[in-house]
């Protein structure tokens, strides 16, 4: 297991830049305006050798009232408690702040180890706030900087106590399943591949327009406030990405942001907020569009289904707020946009759902399933070719584009997440469209691949006589 390290401190002390540091990439987003963090942000990272699990926070704000400060203090408080470790970061730039002598009591309280980091220590004008760091309690505070990496030897030095053993990385136990296999073919690699894969976490991150209910739905599955929610329309920035289990399926569930119209979004923070949410949901196997019963499917919601099926995802429609709509309405305007305005993954599925009364749960964990193994689908050859036979037989394939006739070989499968197919044939420029969509829909209907992308890419049969001499 890896160190799970919590981030601490109060607003703008740089805890997301350390966040991304560790992490080795721009995970969490980072920026001037104070108050950007609210989430808890849990992601994998590494100090050196140090395999970490790093949880960001908001920034601590005193706040007695139920208001939006004091549902971020205890996703802060929930962090603590689930750190080997506690990172307190206070900014020797600035000096101590009564903020901070407040949070260090409360982490204090808490009895969970602690290192202390006087961030923003790039000059030795900083050095009186480091002394008086003292007084906080929470031992020797260390000079650091986490946007110049100054400082990580020590932290490195002082996180070694905690130090737990990981085990393998994915892309180690592929290496390890083609180095104990060299004997079989790539096919029979491939497959063992497959069948590790499919024992690994699945990804599911869930998007859609603000205040579609993400954030509900998500704490509705974990059963538990794990995502700051509310009124407040933008209260998720960030995508936050939790570890849970169902039936016995390891999963990472991912929180994102709404998308809005590029054309509406003017402010810096807005575009970070929403090119975080890009990329979880195009890193993501499975993407659940969440939509509002009462608008279903308008126009930001095509754009966002199309991007995710243009990047290969699976997809999964959840019509949420289903307890309070209109349905027959709701239901005609989806069944409509589907087949108008979607045709290119037929036979997406559909869940209607009440994540706040936490209703039509279990259905939509199972489509999510069900479009996840037709997603890693693997076609046998002979099923495949047979097909393929029968299709050229019942319809052969029209003149090219450039007149010439058009002989299509054979079929291999090349790929899957998502299945990807080769044709091969002597004249594979000139294979019309509308021949291509005719295969795809009867590969689709014929093997039940229906809601996921499929790619078909037609491809040039070698010439066995090309390098021969007269």
């Amino acid at each position: 297991m890896s160190i799970k390290a919590a981030i601490i401190g109060r607003p703008n002390v740089g805890k997301s830049t350390l966040f991304n540091r560790l992490a080795g990439r721009k995970v969490a987003i980072v920026h001037d305006h104070p108050g950007v963090t609210r989430d808890r942000k849990i992601t994998e990272g590494k100090l050196y050798d140090l395999k970490l699990t790093i949880i960001d926070t908001a920034g601590y704000e005193f706040s007695t009232q139920d208001n939006l400060e004091q549902r971020m203090w205890k996703q802060t408080q929930k962090a603590i408690e689930d750190a080997d470790v506690c990172l307190f970061l206070f900014d020797a730039r600035a000096g101590l702040h009564p903020y901070d002598e407040h949070l260090a009591g409360l982490v204090r309280s808490s009895r969970k180890p602690v290192v202390l980091l006087a961030n923003k220590c790039e000059g030795k004008e900083q050095e009186d706030s480091i002394h008086e760091a003292f007084k906080l309690g929470l031992g020797q505070p260390i000079p650091f900087s986490a946007e110049h990496g100054l400082g990580l030897d020590i932290l490195y030095q002082a996180l070694l106590p905690f130090d737990k053993k990981e085990e393998a990385s994915f892309e180690e136990q592929d290496e390890a399943i083609r180095s104990e296999n060299e004997g079989l073919s790539a096919e029979e690699i491939e497959a063992k591949i497959d069948e590790e894969y499919r024992k690994r976490p699945i990804q599911i991150a869930f998007v859609g327009r603000p205040n579609v209910g993400k954030s509900t739905l998500v704490n509705a599955l974990l059963n538990d406030e794990r995502m700051l929610t509310g009124p407040e329309a933008g209260v998720t920035r960030d995508a936050i990405t939790t570890d849970w289990e169902w039936k016995g399926r390891k999963l990472k569930l991912v929180d994102t942001a709404g998308l809005r119209r590029a054309s509406k979004v003017d402010s810096s923070l807005e575009k970070l907020s929403a090119a975080s949410t890009k990329h979880a949901a195009f890193m993501a196997q499975v993407a659940v569009l969440v939509l509002d019963a009462d608008a279903v499917l308008d126009k930001q919601d095509l754009t966002i289904a199309r991007k995710v099926l243009d990047e290969g995802r699976a997809l999964v429609i959840a019509v949420n707020k289903w307890d309070i709509a209109n349905r027959k309405e709701a239901l005609d305007k989806l069944n409509y946009k589907l087949k108008t305005s979607l045709a290119q993954a037929e036979g997406v599925p559909t869940v209607t759902i009440s994540a706040l009364k936490k209703e039509g749960l279990d259905k939509l964990m199972s489509a999510i399933f069900k479009v996840y193994d037709r997603w890693n689908m693997r076609v046998p050859t002979a099923p495949l070719n047979n097909w393929f036979q029968d299709m050229m037989e019942n319809c052969p394939p029209p003149l090219g584009k450039n007149k010439r006739r058009i002989k299509l070989r054979y079929i291999t499968q090349a790929k899957t997440r998502p299945p990807a197919f080769y044709i091969f044939s002597s004249n594979p420029e000139g294979l019309p469209d509308s021949y291509l969509r005719y295969l795809t829909n009867s590969l689709r209907e014929t093997f039940d691949m229906w809601g996921i992308p499929l790619r078909i890419t037609v491809r040039k049969t070698g010439n066995p006589y090309a390098n021969k001499k007269n």
